[in-house]
């Protein structure tokens, strides 16, 4: 393949988007509604909380920004209001850029090129909750007590403004105590306090979802960095402080927009994680560490698994991390009536959707639709056997879009390691079935195919591999069992 490696991975990237199903770029139509001009004015009342000190938090080099944040405290009672960007206002039902974005469902990252579910001139300007931009919003407005439960919550519309647009990184580095404040601090008074507070409220939130069966795994992800010059370095990101708390705060959102819809009877788009079919295996990977798990799935002892092991182990805990969420399956989508059941194994909840992310996926521009038409006192836009259809489509997209980034993730990884033939590692078995076994390496999150001594293996088994060869346009690496 001809040209620098960050074309390379362009191209890559573009043939597997097609190969998977995907529009790659905008049609004509899409493009030119995401140019037409200026969102909207709202269709009903809606309530003006531009003055509230809200702040956003996400990766250092994000420019959709789905959420903002807020604690307020009156009365007695502290609550948690969690603004999301109104998308639905420009993406009306049945538009170009609606149909585009049911088509791929979701945004999907490579290393060298993002392909954005709605144009940037949307996602990273019109519908972006931006700093110092005057935006339209649904807000999850929830009480939550001093253990960490949402003891009341309410779903609004709201006209919003974001004070400051805050990292992950910078945060979790100053409330770990280990950088200075970040700049936006000292320029809003209270910011500090107001930050401080989320933090507290997180962890609440956190060790009750804990105590509950929420499992808590080691998320470190492989992140090649690419320039003009080529794979410059395979890197990994990790969960922090600051990520947490946002992750705490999108969870008890997700599960209230639930609540809201059943009470007024309107269906919704769920998202679901079955109990683990492959149970036994977690069973027998848990005494291989020392632990003991009950015959029968249950989250509540896995998590007490996973916390003595991340305590004891901490330098394996990734790798005994990894096999474990390989073993409990995919995530998926179903559509569902009021107060049906739709359980989240790994969250330990009945009753979960996916709400806070609207510019990136397409579930939740459904969602918000609902919840406006619930609000409107309104017939559901969507009959349950569409809505199911739409589900099963998002699901289906979710899974090659992880077949895309995948795939470009190992081409860069392949580029990266072509002059490492040979080289001997240690790792760990990820996948194991008739299709063939993978492995992923210890502390380089690099997955390839074992070619040659296979035999035997199973997830969660470890192994030294050989590294034999490479095909970067393909995203093939390959290894062979070491002695």
């Amino acid at each position: 393949m001809n040209g620098s490696q960050k074309q390379q991975l362009e191209t890559i990237a573009r043939n597997a988007m097609r190969t998977y199903g995907f529009e790659p770029d905008f049609p004509p139509a899409a493009a030119a509604q995401a140019r037409a001009g200026a969102q909207p004015p709202p269709s009903m009342a809606i309530r003006d909380l531009r003055d509230l000190p809200w702040s956003s938090i996400d990766n250092d080099d994000s420019r959709d920004l789905d959420q903002i944040e807020v604690c307020v405290t009156e009365g007695g009672r502290t609550r948690v209001l969690v603004g999301i960007a109104d998308v639905d206002v420009v993406v009306t039902k049945g538009s170009p850029l609606d149909t585009h974005a049911r088509i791929n469902t979701t945004s999907v990252y490579t290393p060298a090129i993002v392909f954005p579910m709605l144009p940037t001139e949307l996602s990273t300007d019109r519908t972006s909750l931006n700093q110092g931009e005057d935006r339209l919003a649904i807000v999850m407005d929830m009480t939550v007590s001093d253990e960490g439960l949402v003891t009341d919550a309410d779903v609004y519309r709201a006209s919003v403004r974001n004070q400051a647009q805050l990292t992950y990184s910078a945060v979790a580095a100053w409330l770990d105590g280990q950088a200075p404040a970040p700049a936006a601090l000292s320029r809003m008074r209270g910011l500090d306090a107001q930050l401080r507070q989320q933090d507290q409220i997180a962890q609440t939130l956190q060790r009750e979802r804990e105590a509950c069966g929420a499992l808590d795994f080691d998320r470190t992800e492989l992140k090649p960095l690419v320039d003009d010059n080529g794979v410059r370095e395979l890197t990994t990101e990790r969960p922090n402080r600051a990520k947490l708390l946002i992750e705490n705060f999108m969870v008890a959102s997700n599960g209230a927009v639930v609540r809201f819809l059943n009470t007024h009877r309107f269906p919704s788009i769920r998202r679901v994680v079955r109990e683990p079919e492959r149970w036994p295996r977690i069973v027998d990977l848990a005494a291989q560490h020392g632990g003991s798990l009950p015959a029968q799935p249950d989250p509540v002892a896995l998590q007490a698994f996973l916390q003595a092991r991340r305590k004891a182990e901490p330098d394996t805990f990734p790798d005994l991390s990894l096999a474990i969420i390989k073993l409990l399956g995919r995530g998926e989508y179903v559509a569902a009536g009021p107060n049906e059941a739709s359980g989240h194994f790994a969250l330990a909840t009945q009753a979960y959707s996916h709400a806070t992310a609207p510019n990136r996926r397409y579930p939740d521009v459904l969602t918000q639709r609902l919840v406006k038409a619930a609000l409107a006192q309104a017939a559901s836009p969507y009959a349950m056997p569409e809505l199911s259809a739409i589900a099963t489509h998002c699901t289906e997209q979710e899974d090659e879009a992880n077949k895309v980034e995948r795939l470009t993730k190992k081409a860069a990884a392949a580029l990266w390691l072509g002059d490492r033939i040979g080289a001997v590692f240690d790792a760990i078995v990820t996948g194991a079935g008739p299709k063939g076994t993978w492995v992923r390496l210890s502390g380089m999150p690099v997955e390839g195919r074992l070619e040659r001594g296979a035999e035997g293996l199973d997830v969660g088994d470890r192994l030294r591999a050989r590294l034999i060869s490479t095909d970067a346009a393909r995203g093939f690496i390959d290894f062979a069992r070491a002695s």
